[in-house]
């Protein structure tokens, strides 16, 4: 394991301590989608089935276990315990739009056609979308708080670390994932313009933003 799968890790967690965290204390799920929350547990849940069958390390075991109670514990919050706060009319994205060219493709496009492994590649490929609805509800009501943008900004740093993870691995062991380094570089691309403007505009101080980055 190398430093920038380690940093991907963390920010990765970082970014879903810091949206729970932002629940908890205002005691309001406002401006976060409950849809982009469900697709990321589904995420979690079809890629970790592994910890059924397959023991890694107890730092890889210790991690997929608090990325599923945390996921689990967000979408709880959301639609049950502060459902009183969560803006339905404002998250309104198609989720099929996503869920069901995701599962053709991971039939077609997998590495071996066993359950296990399109469900850990549909879980790939639907992680490179699953943060569309988040981004969509911004664009509708234009203004996100600044809890959010760091949410977002932690969460696209994870996948630039996680690029330079797999070319560091493959610069050291030569392993190359194709799906899973095509599907990452999609999902950083929609992070592009955000990192941009997160940086240059100011939002990471500032109390609300316009949604300029996807006009």
């Amino acid at each position: 394991m190398n430093v920038f799968r380690i940093l991907g890790d963390i920010s990765h967690l970082l970014a879903i301590i810091i949206l729970l965290l932002k629940i908890h204390r205002s005691k309001s799920c406002a401006g976060i989608s409950g849809k982009s929350q469900i697709l990321f547990a589904l995420v979690f849940t079809t890629r970790y089935l592994d910890l059924f069958t397959t023991f890694i390390s107890a730092y890889n075991t210790v991690m997929k276990v608090i990325f599923l109670i945390c996921a689990y514990v967000t979408v709880y919050m959301i639609y049950v315990k502060f459902r009183k706060t969560f803006d339905s009319e404002n998250d309104s994205f198609r989720l099929e739009f996503l869920l069901v060219p995701v599962t053709g493709l991971a039939f077609l496009e997998n590495h071996s056609f066993t359950p296990l492994e399109i469900l850990w590649t549909f879980s790939i490929y639907l992680e490179s979308v699953a943060i569309l609805p988040q981004l969509f509800m911004i664009s509708k009501t234009g203004e996100a708080e600044t809890i959010t943008t760091h949410y977002l900004f932690f969460l696209g740093l994870y996948r630039a670390l996680y690029i330079a993870n797999w070319v560091w691995r493959y610069h050291t062991e030569k392993f190359y994932d194709q799906i899973a380094v095509v599907s990452g570089v999609v999902q950083t691309i929609f992070y592009c313009d955000f990192f941009y403007l997160y940086v240059t505009k100011g939002w990471c101080k500032s109390k609300k933003f316009h949604s300029a980055f996807l006009r």
